[in-house]
């Protein structure tokens, strides 16, 4: 393939699952190594007796991998990872998930702590569509979600996982 036609190629952000439990950090390491884009949402925890600090994927199976259809597709038939890309149940094509929305995802996962935020398995009942206005999550779409008193933009990826990240009410404008 030449540089004109390969840069030509669109990625996008796919979904996949790890054929076996546990395996999303090796998978996610696998991946960086041949130079494929992508992320595992984790969270970091101190060890026991408090000697350094452990990752632990915080979507089981989940790995979410930037690159083209085709080199998706190669991933599997070439490389045999032990992956299965998601399905998108409309189209039954490859789960594909939009630049923006990942984005969000991501910036509102890596911000959010353990106590604060985090991947949530459970949809809510849906709160107004709002966009962080200020502070390291400015642009960010989401919707509101009030917890205990406290506020929280919660991000959405293909309705069935959600990263949360508590940011003040004032930085909050509602998407009308």
């Amino acid at each position: 393939m030449t540089a004109a036609s390969s840069s030509s190629v669109q990625k996008h952000w796919y979904v996949a699952r790890t054929r076996y439990f546990r395996k999303e950090i090796q998978m996610r390491d696998v991946l960086s190594q041949l130079d494929v884009e992508n992320f595992v949402p984790t969270v970091k925890s101190r060890r026991s007796r408090g000697k350094g600090m452990t990752e632990k994927a915080a979507a089981p199976n989940l790995v979410f991998v930037r690159t083209d259809k085709a080199s998706a597709c190669a991933l599997i038939t070439e490389r045999h990872l032990p992956m299965e890309w998601m399905q998108d149940c409309a189209t039954r094509s490859m789960l594909v998930v939009p630049d923006k929305q990942m984005d969000d995802f991501r910036r509102v996962f890596e911000i959010a702590s353990v106590e604060e935020g985090g991947i949530l398995t459970e949809a809510f009942s849906s709160g107004d569509p709002v966009q962080v206005t200020e502070g390291p999550l400015r642009g960010v779409d989401g919707n509101i979600v009030e917890d205990a008193g406290k506020i929280y933009v919660v991000v959405g990826l293909a309705g069935s996982v959600f990263a949360r990240a508590m940011v003040p009410k004032a930085w909050l404008r509602i998407i009308r």
